[in-house]
């Protein structure tokens, strides 16, 4: 399964996709500095104490990794089977269901760590750029900033099955579009928040969409043996 793993990972330029990743921690940071800044302005603080904090960066986070997924899946098994590249791969001596797994497999790994990734250096550079130029109305210390980012660990696995979901519909019709724009689907239902239920913070519903998105990895790849890829 490595091995396979391994051969999507050179099989397919991913150079896009870290660029992308960089990018978004870019335009993250410059983000929440805006959103900071604005409600210091309108005097209508958003977060109040460093848990608040953590929790407006994890969501977006999630929301942007979760979309990188979507694109993944799109790219190397969606439009695999929409161009029937994916014929080649299943004349190879080498189980069905093994490949697709490999990767599924590769996308959640992929997803967990640049999520994981993702959360310590966007959490930690704003961090160090909030104390400088005091943007919040409080300051985070370092056993602060080391507690939740082992807070983050959980969250990150939980969205890298999440991230799965969005294979349901897309493998439906082998829609490419179908695949990324569910993915915007789950993003509004996992990063949802309001004074009632806050959905992002609460891990068992978390953990709970992420075996979801497992099963419909499972059921993908079940009957793939005697399928032919249409």
């Amino acid at each position: 399964m490595l091995k396979l793993m391994q051969l999507e990972l050179v099989k397919n330029k991913f150079g896009w996709y870290f660029r992308g990743a960089i990018i978004a921690n870019i335009l993250m940071i410059a983000l929440l500095w805006f959103i900071m800044y604005i409600s210091q302005i309108e005097n209508d603080i958003i977060a109040t104490t460093h848990l608040d904090f953590f929790v407006l960066i994890g969501a977006m986070v999630r929301a942007t990794f979760i979309v990188f997924a979507s694109v993944l899946i799109a790219k190397i098994v969606i439009g695999e089977y929409k161009s029937k590249t994916i014929l080649i791969m299943f004349s190879y001596p080498i189980n069905r269901k093994k490949l697709i797994a490999s990767k599924l497999l590769f996308i959640a790994a992929i997803t967990f760590i640049t999520m994981l990734l993702s959360n310590i250096v966007v959490a930690g550079l704003f961090s160090i750029i909030s104390n400088v130029f005091n943007i919040v109305p409080f300051s985070i210390t370092a056993s602060q900033y080391i507690a939740e980012v082992l807070k983050m660990i959980p969250y990150s696995f939980a969205s890298a099955g999440i991230s799965l979901i969005p294979l349901y519909f897309g493998m439906r019709k082998h829609s490419v579009p179908t695949t990324i724009l569910s993915s915007l689907l789950v993003v509004s239902i996992v990063c949802s928040s309001n004074p009632v239920f806050s959905m992002v913070t609460f891990i068992p519903v978390q953990l709970g969409l992420a075996v979801v998105g497992v099963i419909i990895a499972f059921l993908s790849i079940r009957n793939i043996e005697i399928e032919d890829a249409i």
